[in-house]
């Protein structure tokens, strides 16, 4: 199967369904592309990636001295906590994405709801998948939080606010070094514009 992308073909490897408010875990080779589609609309995700060695790991901060922006589309670098190129955005449908909200966890739903026993949350779900893939992440990094809308005021209050994503769009991103991959689909209602957690889809594309 071809995919056509902006600066060509592409040959689909791999297509795979991420469970709502679950994760999945694969590895992406240096110049493969990594697809992650909102199929129904609203639904938002997470991205993070280290070095398939684990010594290296996503970085917003990094991302943000060397980019020079915090909102991310096409064209721009995610780099990692070694200034070192991860992921380049080679094609971007939604066009507004967070990489600021660090990836909620049991702790932030029990300060915000009150007791519970457990609620599905980002930091579970994306450390477990990465343990599949034989890394132990101790300290999570700041994930890259796809098709979630995350607004800044002019004082620098942050606002969640509906995604701008709609059926069918995607995001492509092309790994520049051999990647540990974990995606998580959002299970908190507030990112995903008051609607219940959705899936998402995934794709690793190969260039011809």
């Amino acid at each position: 199967m071809i995919l056509q992308l902006p600066k060509g073909g592409c040959r689909l490897d791999l297509r795979q369904t991420v469970p709502a408010a679950g994760a999945l875990a694969l590895r992406l080779k240096h110049g493969e592309r990594l697809r992650i589609i909102d199929a129904e609309g609203g639904q938002t995700g997470d991205l993070l990636v280290y070095s398939v060695d684990g010594a290296e790991r996503l970085s917003n901060g990094r991302t943000f001295d060397i980019g020079g922006n915090i909102f991310l589309s096409t064209g721009d670098v995610l780099w990692s906590d070694r200034s070192n190129p991860m992921l380049t955005i080679v094609s971007d449908e939604v066009g507004r994405h967070d990489f600021l909200y660090a990836p909620c966890s049991l702790e932030m739903y029990r300060m915000s709801k009150g007791g519970m026993d457990y609620h599905p949350n980002y930091h579970d779900n994306l450390s477990n998948a990465l343990r599949e893939l034989g890394i132990d992440p101790q300290f999570l990094p700041t994930a890259f939080n796809v098709f979630m809308n995350a607004e800044v005021n002019e004082v620098g209050r942050l606002k969640i606010s509906p995604s701008k994503s709609r059926a069918g769009a995607s995001i492509v991103l092309r790994a520049e070094m051999d990647l540990a991959v974990a995606i998580s689909a959002c299970p908190a209602t507030s990112c995903n514009g008051g609607g219940p957690p959705r899936t998402l889809d995934v794709e690793v594309l190969s260039p011809l």
